[in-house]
């Protein structure tokens, strides 16, 4: 059976990662080798130390066919959702085919599963290209950044502007609403209360849409949750003009 949550912690993800790898070796006969490259939430907690825990593994995955039952087994086995681990992301505006060259060895799991992953600028430049105020996605920005300078590894915006173009191509692939963000947290440079206000924005900024979802089932069918937030901003400006 599977669970209706999960949560994932960096000591459970290396358990059920070993799982998968072990399972697959056996299922395709310990001949085909394979690689999974973490993305978003999953990277950020091998990497960094300001998320203790992730709710889905999303990954770029190069496997053979059994690859697929290797992972059910792992949700089978230890009560996870089926799509606990899933390269769903590869429909998202922020995948780009340049993730692979430009990812990082992380482990080898039973000597047949590669892992990898994507830090510093490049996960930066995904987060910028994604955007999304409802996720984590501003929180993880400036996580990076402060982690990364507590590393003794400066980025600056030339920085982020040359992972950007390297993954997308351009640097208009990042939205004006993005580009202003990471311009203002650069210049600010108080990564510390920068986070906590803006992952405090993105929980209260969840929790609005999940309100307005409920509440007015109507008006929310077939809207985005970018749109969502849009009319949730214009619905507070009006009653604020009264």
């Amino acid at each position: 059976m599977s669970s209706e949550s999960l949560s994932i912690n960096k000591d459970n993800l290396n358990l059920y990662l070993n799982e998968v790898a072990k399972k697959y070796k056996k299922l395709s006969g310990r001949k085909i080798p394979a690689e999974i490259i973490l993305i978003g939430g999953a990277s950020i907690l091998v990497n960094y130390g300001f998320r203790d825990s992730t709710t889905d593994v999303d990954a770029i995955i190069m496997a053979a066919s059994a690859m697929k039952e290797a992972i059910y087994y792992v949700s089978d086995k230890y009560n996870l959702y089926d799509g606990w681990l899933n390269a769903d992301f590869e429909r998202t505006s922020s995948y780009s085919t340049k993730l692979i060259q430009y990812s990082q060895y992380y482990k080898t799991f039973a000597n047949i599963v590669e892992v990898r992953t994507i830090k510093g600028e490049y996960l930066i430049a995904m987060k910028l290209v994604s955007g999304r105020k409802y996720k984590h996605d501003l929180s993880d920005v400036v996580g990076v950044l402060k982690n990364e300078e507590e590393l003794g590894n400066h980025i600056d915006l030339s920085i982020i502007k040359k992972a950007v173009e390297e993954l997308y191509g351009s640097w208009d692939e990042v939205s004006e609403d993005s580009k202003k963000f990471i311009e203002d947290v650069l210049n600010s440079k108080d990564y510390a209360s920068l986070y906590s206000k803006i992952d405090k924005n993105e929980e209260t900024t969840k929790e609005a849409i999940i309100e307005f979802r409920k509440d007015n089932p109507d008006k929310a069918k077939g809207k985005t949750a970018n749109e969502i937030i849009d009319m949730i901003n214009k619905s507070r400006d009006n009653a604020h003009v009264r």
